[in-house]
C-alpha cells in the first residue's frame, strides 16, 4: 500500500472510539508507509515512539539499535556492533544457535529485557529488516515492527503472521521532525518546541562523587538509557549494562517506585541467565511449547512469589528435579554482576533511591541533580563507591 495524505485506522483506543485516522499536512509525502495490515491508533502511536528512541539510540551511539514497545513506553531496548549474544541469554530466551546479524542482535537483547512486557510487541528498529531479523521475530507473538526498509525475504516472512495480518510499516529515515510540536486534549492545542536532545558524553562531564570514573562501556549504556528515558513515559528510571536497557520503571508518580520497579526487572533478568536458569531451560519436556517455556523461566526466577500449585505446574514442565535458587544464592550473584548503571529521567529527591539501586549492583549513575538534597544523594553514592554524573538534563515525557 502506497504512502497518503491519510490512512484510516481500525479503530482508537478502544473499539468504542471507532473513527481513527492518521493524516499529514506536512509539505513532499508522508514519511510513514503501510507495508502490511491495518494498523490501530495504538499501534501507530508505539510505532512512532519507538522509531524515535531507535533513530536517536543510533545517532547517539553509532550502532544497529532496537526496541520493544507497549502502550507508548519500551519494555527494552538495545543496541549491538555485532550478532554476538551471550550464550546463556540465547539459551533462556530459546534463540536457538542461528547466526544472528547485527540488528537481529539488537532485537533479542532488547525482547529479552522483560519478556512478559513485550508480550504482543510493537517492534522498532534502526536497519533494514534482514532474513536474520525476521526469522528471530516469527516465532514471537507481536503485533507490528516499523523500519526504514526490509529485504524481499524478510518482508516475505513477516507478512506471513497473524494470518497475513501482522502490521509492517515503513519509516522513511531522512525524515526531519517539525520544530514546534503539538497536541489536542479536549479541544484545546498545546504547542512545544520538539525535544532535539541528544544525550552525548558531554552530559556526563560533571562528576561530584568520590569515584570520579566513568568507563567508555558505562558511559555507552547511560547513553543508552538516557536515550531510552527520552522516550519513556514519565516519572522514569532505567538500569542496564553493555549497551542494554534491562529493567525499565516507567509512568510512576513517585521516583522511588520507579527505582523499584526497575530494579525488580532488572533482577529477574539477570537471574534468568544463573547457571540453574540455563541448566533448565535444557531441560523441558518435548511437548512444552516455547511461549511456555519462556513463561516458566520467568516463572521459575520468582519461585519464591509462587504458590504450590504454580511450581507443581512448573515441575511437570521439566524432567528432573526443580531446585531453586536461594536467596542468598541470588544476592551473591546480583553483587557479583558489574557494569550495572542507572539512569533517571529527573533528580533523586531522596537517598532511599541510591541505596535501593546499590542492592541491585549498580555502581554508576547519570541522573539531572538540581535537588535541595544532592547532597545526601552524592553521599550517599559515596557510602556505596558509586560514580554519579549530574547532567543538568531533565528528560520528563508526557
Amino acid at each position: 500500500m502506497p504512502a497518503m495524505p491519510e490512512i484510516p485506522l481500525k479503530y482508537g483506543c478502544n473499539p468504542n472510539q471507532p473513527d481513527a485516522r492518521v493524516a499529514f499536512d506536512g509539505p513532499g509525502e508522508p514519511p510513514l508507509t503501510i507495508v502490511n495490515g491495518a494498523p490501530s491508533y495504538i499501534n501507530v502511536l508505539d510505532a512512532l515512539r519507538a522509531w524515535r528512541l531507535v533513530k536517536d539510540l543510533k545517532a547517539v551511539t553509532g550502532k544497529a539499535a532496537a526496541a520493544s514497545f507497549k502502550h507508548v513506553s519500551p519494555a527494552g531496548a538495545a543496541v549491538a556492533d555485532s550478532g554476538e549474544l551471550d550464550p546463556a541469554l540465547r539459551a533462556v530466551n530459546f534463540y536457538g544457535d542461528a547466526e544472528l546479524s547485527s540488528i537481529a542482535a539488537a532485537y533479542a537483547k532488547a525482547r529479552a529485557s522483560d519478556r512478559g512486557a513485550s508480550f504482543g510487541d510493537f517492534i522498532a528498529v534502526s536497519e533494514v529488516v534482514d532474513a536474520s531479523l525476521a526469522a528471530l521475530i516469527k516465532p514471537e507473538v507481536s503485533d507490528g515492527i516499523v523500519a526504514p526498509g526490509y529485504e524481499p525475504a524478510a518482508l516475505e516472512m513477516l507478512k506471513g503472521k497473524k494470518g497475513g495480518r501482522y502490521v509492517v510499516m515503513s519509516m522513511d529515515p531522512g525524515y526531519v521532525e517539525p520544530a514546534v510540536e503539538s497536541r489536542v486534549e479536549m479541544g484545546l492545542t498545546l504547542e512545544q518546541t520538539s525535544n532535539a536532545l541528544l544525550p552525548s558524553a558531554e552530559l556526563l562531564a560533571e562528576v561530584p562523587t568520590a569515584r570520579k570514573d566513568i568507563s567508555a562501556a558505562e558511559a555507552e549504556t547511560l547513553l543508552v538509557l538516557m536515550t531510552t528515558l527520552k522516550h519513556t513515559q514519565s516519572n522514569s528510571v532505567a538500569v542496564g549494562l553493555g549497551g542494554h536497557a534491562v529493567g525499565i520503571g516507567a509512568g510512576q508518580q513517585s521516583r522511588i517506585a520507579c527505582t523499584r520497579l526497575c530494579c525488580e526487572k532488572a533482577g529477574r533478568y539477570l537471574l534468568k541467565l544463573h547457571p540453574r536458569s540455563v541448566e533448565l531451560a535444557g531441560r523441558f519436556k518435548d511437548e512444552v511449547k516455547r511461549a511456555d517455556r519462556v513463561n516458566a523461566i520467568d516463572a521459575y526466577v520468582m519461585w519464591g512469589e509462587l504458590s504450590e500449585l504454580e511450581r507443581d505446574q512448573l515441575r511437570g514442565q521439566v524432567d528432573g528435579p526443580v531446585e531453586p535458587i536461594g536467596e542468598d544464592e541470588a544476592a551473591a550473584y546480583l553483587a557479583g554482576v558489574s557494569g550495572m548503571c542507572c539512569a533517571s529521567d529527573a533528580f533523586f529527591p531522596f537517598r532511599d533511591n541510591i541505596d535501593r539501586l546499590a542492592r541491585s549492583g549498580v555502581r554508576c549513575i547519570a541522573q539531572a541533580g538540581g535537588s535541595v538534597r544532592d547532597d545526601d544523594v552524592v553521599a550517599a553514592a559515596d557510602e556505596h563507591g558509586m560514580a554519579m554524573a549530574m547532567t543538568g538534563v531533565r528528560l520528563f515525557l508526557h
